[in-house]
């Protein structure tokens, strides 16, 4: 996995957007980050994933995927080594990031008129 491809799978999210922190790309939904680039070098990337799906993938997938050391490991944030990883991989992390923000903050529900 190059980092342009990780760029490309994660824009395809709905409502995704690409900015910047600390000097590298991240993607955003719903103005919150669920992915980033280059945080420890120009072949990592990292995704924000529970506690619970960041045991799971790392169990299963320990050349990929490791956490972030320290506080923001324990909360999630999870470090992927990208050329170990392939296509169907990252986008299955990538979705569960997506999803964790934007479930965080879902959209305004209209309100049934009562009659």
């Amino acid at each position: 996995m190059t980092p342009a491809a990780f760029a490309r799978l994660a824009l395809a999210f709905d409502g995704v957007i690409e900015g910047a922190h600390g000097g590298h790309p991240d993607f955003r939904a719903g103005g919150k980050v669920f992915a980033s680039l280059g945080f420890k070098g120009a072949d990592s990337a990292t995704v924000r994933l529970t506690a619970e799906q960041q045991e799971m993938l790392v169990a299963s997938e320990p050349t990929i995927f490791t956490p972030v050391n320290g506080t923001w490991g324990q909360r999630g944030y999870t470090m992927i080594h990208l050329p170990a990883a392939d296509a169907t991989t990252m986008k299955s992390a990538l979705a569960m990031a997506w999803k964790n923000v934007t479930a965080a903050s879902p959209p305004a529900r209209r309100r049934a008129k009562a009659g």
